[in-house]
């Protein structure tokens, strides 16, 4: 942070977007919140197990902070990666956490053809239908201003609850049943 204030990196700016990793909430996170550099936070998730884990993992991070610094979870924006029941998932689990799906952002290849030309979409397509995704979600981050919550994260047995009720996650009753299952015919193709 001080590398970026002393190059002027926060000079005339309304938004600035850090990237950080979500398992493990610690100083690299807390810093930017700490120093006062960061009000409302959005967290980028999917539908997959360790992007929940993370996205719940930051909202505690934010809860940390948040009555000391003022800081607030503006949202959830879902990357989509085409897991089963996603979008339910990242509305309940925004639910969960006192907050809102801000954005379900479509999986889509354009985004792999502009990196490998070291180019965003917006550059690359900027006529793309996924370019007015991405335009329709700094729409709804600027439209959300101020409207940010403190977070209510969940425990982990919360959570995998949250899978099993949305049949991601299966009972180990399921689990020995479909074994069993696979065991029989087996031995009776034999």
């Amino acid at each position: 942070i001080n590398f970026l204030e002393e190059n002027g990196a926060y000079d005339n700016v309304d938004y600035v977007s850090y990237d950080v990793l979500g398992d493990v909430v610690c100083g690299g996170f807390a810093m930017p919140i700490r120093e006062g550099k960061a009000q409302e936070i959005y967290i980028v998730m999917s539908g997959e197990m360790m992007a929940l884990y993370a996205a719940n993992n930051i909202a505690k991070g934010i809860l940390k902070y948040a009555h000391s610094g003022g800081v607030r979870l503006g949202g959830l924006i879902c990357n989509e990666r085409q897991t089963d029941r996603e979008l339910d998932l990242a509305e309940a689990l925004a639910g969960r956490l006192n907050s809102k799906l801000i954005h379900f952002v479509p999986r889509d290849n354009i985004v792999q053809h502009a990196e490998l030309r070291k180019m965003s979409v917006i550059q690359y397509a900027p006529d793309s239908k996924q370019a007015g995704e991405y335009r329709a979600l700094a729409e709804k981050i600027h439209a959300n201003s101020g409207q940010g919550t403190i977070p209510t994260p969940i425990t982990m047995e919360e959570l995998e609850e949250m899978l099993l009720d949305f049949g991601i996650m299966k009972t180990d009753e399921q689990m020995l049943a479909e074994l069993h299952s696979k065991e029989a015919a087996k031995a009776a193709a034999q």
